[in-house]
């Protein structure tokens, strides 16, 4: 392999890792993959609405960090 398909290799890598890194993160503050929640919903709920991005977003914070009524729910369908 040559000097450039390894560092095209190695780009690709870091890469995944750092888009890994990043969506635990997200996770870890209660922000859930929204490209994740999209297949879900085609997959197992075709006929649903689905939430837009920022709809989700919110979704996610107000679950991680339930408000008045306390209640946090892991599906949101």
């Amino acid at each position: 392999m040559n000097k450039t398909g390894m560092n095209n290799r190695f780009n690709t890598v870091i890469a995944a890792v750092l888009a890994r890194i990043v969506q635990t993160a997200r996770l870890m503050v209660g922000v859930g993959n929204y490209q994740y929640y999209l297949e879900h919903m085609q997959l197992h709920h075709p006929s649903a609405t689905t939430m837009s991005e920022v709809e989700y977003f919110r979704y996610c914070q107000e679950s991680r960090y339930p408000g008045k009524d306390g209640n946090i729910k892991r599906c949101p369908c």
